[in-house]
């Protein structure tokens, strides 16, 4: 079995105040991948920076205190890489992978927007490149006989299963029409011919949610969206017999305005 978590952090240095710590020392997962890290590794401390039993690849991004993908392994990885060959995007802590036997695992903080902003644009710029970049990983892997998996806050809800006040967010960045049609793509067989885990062994709920704002009573009212997903290889994605939402139990014992995603796999 593989079971591969992914989790915005908010900020680990935080996070690490607030609960992380307590949730690594428990959680059952051989792979862990963290998005919006926002810290150099040095600034970590060590029960989060290198906690025994795990190897840990930081990417931290260039502008300080914004981004920054990880990624914990139980096994030491075969390759690590980090960025996806963008002149533009390489240095922003938004992507990093690691080979493990069979399978190529990665962190992925796609940038969140803001319609008629320079984010808004950057984003764009971002899902254009990565997209090319995901059809070309998926198909070199195939040629080795590998599979993908690619997790993190995407930033981007698909259907309006995925939030709960669809209505009024269609032309807000997150569920543009323009964003939901290039994550159409990216599942498309014919384009990037990836499946989202979750989806696929939930297919008829609304949610399950990952995020939630600290605003209003969102978390209790489950007032949320699905941006944070597991984007998997098509022979890996039928190797999955679990996905789940570590939703915390109540507001105050959240540690993050996301919660922890997690999928199992039968390899």
């Amino acid at each position: 079995m593989l079971t591969v978590t992914s989790v915005n952090v908010n900020g680990l240095r935080a996070a690490a105040k607030k609960g992380f710590v307590g949730w690594l020392a428990d959680t059952s997962a051989d792979v862990l991948c963290l998005q919006e890290v926002r810290a150099e590794p040095e600034q970590l401390p060590e029960s989060v920076r290198a906690p025994e039993g795990w190897h840990v690849t930081h990417a931290p991004a260039a502008a300080k205190g914004r981004a920054g993908v990880s990624l914990y392994t139980r096994r030491e990885p075969d390759a690590v890489r980090i960025g996806f060959g963008s002149a533009e995007f390489d240095g922003s802590g938004r992507y990093v992978e690691a080979d493990l036997p069979g399978v190529t695992v990665a962190s992925l903080y796609l940038p969140s927007g803001e319609v008629g902003t320079d984010r808004q644009d950057e984003k764009v710029r971002f899902m254009d490149e990565f997209l090319a970049y995901l059809k070309d990983l998926r198909e070199r892997a195939a040629a080795n006989g590998r599979e993908v998996l690619v997790c993190g806050d995407w930033n981007i809800a698909h259907q309006q299963a995925d939030l709960k006040n669809w209505r009024s967010n269609t032309k807000n960045s997150g569920f543009l029409p323009e964003e939901r049609q290039w994550l159409t793509r990216v599942y498309a067989p014919e384009d990037g011919g990836y499946a989202d885990v979750v989806r696929t062994l939930h297919p008829d709920v609304e949610g399950p949610y990952t995020w939630w704002s600290y605003r209003g009573r969102a978390f209790e009212r489950d007032s949320g969206w699905r941006i944070d997903l597991a984007v998997a290889s098509p022979g890996l994605a039928r190797k999955a017999v679990k996905a789940l939402v570590e939703r915390a139990a109540s507001h105050d014992d959240r540690w993050s305005d996301h919660a922890p995603v997690t999928v199992v796999f039968d390899m």
